[in-house]
């Protein structure tokens, strides 16, 4: 009987098996549909079968979740029901899984809305190209976050190049626009190639390619170049400095509902990548951590830093993708230094801050840059300089993005304050055990951090105000008014998850401190003990108390004002009788103190033909500030304008003339022959 049932269920199993892998290969098929399809259904197509994929993957993650170890759900993608490709979805991969899914679908959602005006403009191909793009995008990092074999990790990591790359030229008709996507292209084709050394070293010591090869390559000795492969290669796509020059140009280049997909989480592969290294290691901790702490903290103060200075709301929103991307690892670095020093509280709240921040992130940042898709398409500008007023005319967008601003902000009682609170938790706990050098590392940690959360509470208030408050700067802002409900709805889902993590954290901080526990069996000895954290009871009390007080005083002011007659006025001009919207702040204006002491780092630079002393009755002039990005100036610009000078001195050799060319020939397997002969080469 015992037998009869054990096959029963290992029958059932196997069926499961092949009808999921049934399934996929059927989506996989089906998504040619998408270039058959009447315009108007090929969204639905790509929602339906990227819904299809979300729920088999869900399914697997839910129940990797709920399983109390860390055994990880092996899936055979193939029609016998064995080999084919083998899919690995351990807590890690769970975790990415769902926060991909999550944003996947709610940036699919927003796209329905958001292309509607493109379906005039654009010919059939380029949105079938579009949607088919997204859904292979989708399904690459989906592989990217399950495959643990080498070189099917690298083929997964380039198609997600790929279907990137097409996403973001999808105005190919500017010229910038497709420049910037070839540059954007040739960076993920470097990173790759850092990552493909990394691999083949691994393989050439263990004779194993990929994930699983590891931990028995970080065993014995130290491997600290090793890793700083991996970083190099996967900090390219996460956008860590000095490798984030592509992010603040694609971003703005790409639709809004790709720039909140690549923001929210397909820059987060380079964290994956990153997390499912560390978590191998067991030598150089302290170098590794120190290391990946001190780029994230430029990272950050960098990114937040230039963000300040944008007047493209969409550039100033990449930049502030460079800072989050720094916060996250600073996350990680301090989990690191704790496994350094054998401090599991420093392991779990500085992990679980950074990868609780990946989700947070996600969340606020596609929001933000839904929101600010509403604003181009109402405005047709992403300058806020010519906007202003739009809460009068966005009343629902304008609140979208307040709380995607509080979010990003780190301000209670909302998820970027959870995550960011772990990770200050994790950097003041047990400061005092530290030695002298890990107690000034840590202080510089929380002073960088604490710097980097005000400046971007300085920078959203620019960044709202200017663009929502006070009277329309021109008629683009004035004429401008509210999206249709189809771009709307979709931006509730982040924003009812971004509430729900800062009101109920523990909710989603206990499975992500499993996660972490799950994956430390390398680098802690001893048992592993999760720190118990009952501020977090704490603060969901507080945040449950204010929303309460928040909505009571709403209410009140809603039946108070129900029989009073509302006036609408010009916004005071400060006791000006007449009003002129040129009175206003401007983005320049609101930042130009932090700009001239920042100048030393930002490099701005002022457009504007001075008045001299002999002119009694000045012309009229025009000012502008440019501010450019120093660190892409100094190791990309300078590099590519030399070797551009150097191919045009060589220019001179392109002739014409078949005998030159046959000369050329000639010389080369010349100097071959005598360096062969020399043993040279």
């Amino acid at each position: 009987m015992e037998y009869k049932f054990k096959y029963i269920c290992a029958r059932i199993y196997f069926i499961r098996m092949q009808a999921e892998s049934i399934l996929i290969f059927i989506v996989i098929t089906l998504s040619v549909l998408i270039f058959f399809a009447h315009q108007r259904f090929k969204q639905l197509i790509t929602l339906a079968l990227l819904a299809v994929i979300a729920v088999i993957t869900t399914i697997w993650s839910i129940t990797v979740f709920n399983d109390g170890f860390n055994t990880p759900v092996i899936r055979h993608i193939s029609l016998s029901g064995s080999g084919g490709l083998i899919l690995t979805i351990d807590k890690l991969s769970a975790f990415f899984i769902l926060v991909i899914n999550l944003t996947c679908i709610t940036g699919l959602l927003f796209a329905g809305g958001y292309l509607k005006h493109y379906y005039t403009r654009k010919k059939g191909l380029n949105i079938s190209i579009h949607f088919f793009a997204y859904l292979f995008l989708y399904i690459s990092m989906l592989l990217v976050v399950m495959v643990r074999e080498g070189l099917a990790f690298l083929i997964a990591w380039e198609i997600m190049a790929i279907a990137s790359f097409l996403l973001v030229i999808f105005d190919a008709e500017e010229r910038q626009i497709l420049k910037t996507g070839i540059s954007y292209l040739v960076q993920m084709h470097i990173g790759m190639f850092f990552l493909l050394i990394a691999f083949l070293i691994v393989e050439k010591d263990t004779g194993m390619l990929g994930f699983d090869a590891l931990k028995y390559y970080f065993k014995e000795g130290h491997h600290l170049a090793v890793f700083l492969l991996f970083l190099a290669g996967f900090g390219i796509k996460a956008g860590l400095i000095p490798f984030h020059t592509w992010l603040p140009e694609a971003h703005p280049a790409a639709p809004s509902h790709v720039s909140g997909v690549m923001s929210g989480v397909m820059i987060k592969m380079g964290i994956y990548g990153i997390l499912r290294v560390v978590f191998q290691m067991q030598n150089d901790l302290f170098a590794a951590g120190l290391i990946i702490l001190a780029i994230s903290l430029l990272s950050g103060l960098f990114g937040v830093m230039m963000a300040i200075l944008q007047h493209d709301i969409k550039k100033l929103l990449a930049y502030h993708s460079i800072e989050n991307i720094g916060i996250i690892g600073m996350g990680v670095g301090i989990g690191m230094l704790g496994v350094s020093y054998n401090n599991q509280s420093m392991i779990f709240l500085g992990f679980g801050g950074g990868i609780l921040h990946i989700l947070n992130h996600s969340l606020f940042k596609s929001l933000l840059f839904f929101s600010s898709g509403n604003v181009y398409q109402a405005s047709q500008t992403r300058n806020i300089e010519l906007l202003g007023g739009l809460m009068k005319r966005m009343p629902y967008t304008s609140v979208f993005f307040l709380v995607g601003s509080l979010a990003i902000c780190g301000l209670p009682p909302l998820n970027g304050f959870i995550s960011e609170y772990l990770i200050y938790s994790g950097m003041f706990s047990n400061l005092s055990g530290l030695d002298f050098k890990g107690s000034v590392i840590v202080v510089m940690a929380i002073a960088g951090l604490a710097l980097i959360g005000g400046l971007a509470i300085f920078c959203f208030t620019k960044a709202f105000g200017i663009t929502f408050l006070g009277e329309a700067r021109t008629k683009q802002a004035e004429e401008a008014s509210e999206r249709d409900r189809e771009m709307l709805i979709p931006q509730l889902i982040p924003v009812i998850f971004i509430a729900a993590i800062g009101i109920a954290p523990s909710l989603f901080v206990k499975p992500v401190m499993d996660l972490i526990a799950g994956n430390l069996s390398l680098l802690v000895s001893g048992p592993i003990v999760i720190p118990e954290n009952g501020s977090l009871a704490n603060i969901s009390l507080i945040s449950g108390f204010f929303i309460v007080i928040l909505t009571a005083i709403l209410i009140f002011r809603k039946l108070h004002l129900r029989n009073v007659p509302v006036k609408k006025e010009p916004t005071w001009g400060c006791g000006y009788g007449v009003y002129n919207p040129r009175m206003q702040y401007t983005s320049t204006s609101f930042a130009y103190n932090y700009n001239h002491l920042a100048k030393p780092v930002t490099g701005t630079k002022k457009d504007i033909n001075e008045i001299g002393e002999e002119e009694i009755f000045p012309s009229e002039r025009s000012f502008a500030t440019h501010t450019g990005d120093p660190v892409k100036e100094s190791i990309i610009d300078k590099p590519v304008e030399w070797s551009w000078f150097v191919l045009k001195k060589l220019a001179v050799m392109q002739t014409g003339k078949i005998q030159h060319y046959i000369l050329y020939a000639f010389i080369f397997m010349l100097a071959a022959l005598l360096l062969t002969y020399l043993k040279i080469i």
